[in-house]
């Protein structure tokens, strides 16, 4: 298919159609005015957005955790993580005491 030929009958035939009077007058103008007013996305504003809606989430998920964590170290807290810690440190020293 030839794009240029086919533009030309177009074009012609677009021509040779006499204009509708069932068009209101400056159509044209106003649809061209409503696509100029559409406002321009903004991507910062839409991450924006998107991050202030997403606060309240991750609010009530960082609450729900520190609930957590303070609840589950109260009943676990039979262990002494200093105790611990000594214990794993000195368990190296007490080995090669023996073996001297």
């Amino acid at each position: 298919m030839n794009v240029v030929e086919l533009e030309r009958k177009l074009i012609a035939a677009a021509r040779a159609t006499p204009p509708n009077d069932r068009v209101p007058y400056a159509f044209e103008k106003r649809i061209m005015a409503h696509l100029d007013a559409r406002p321009v996305l903004d991507g910062w504003t839409l991450w924006g957005k998107a991050l202030w809606r997403a606060t309240a989430p991750c609010v009530a998920i960082m609450l729900a955790l520190g609930v957590w964590t303070i609840f589950s170290t109260k009943t676990t807290a039979s262990t002494d993580l200093t105790q611990d810690f000594e214990n794993t440190m000195l368990a190296a020293v007490d080995q090669n005491g023996e073996s001297w």
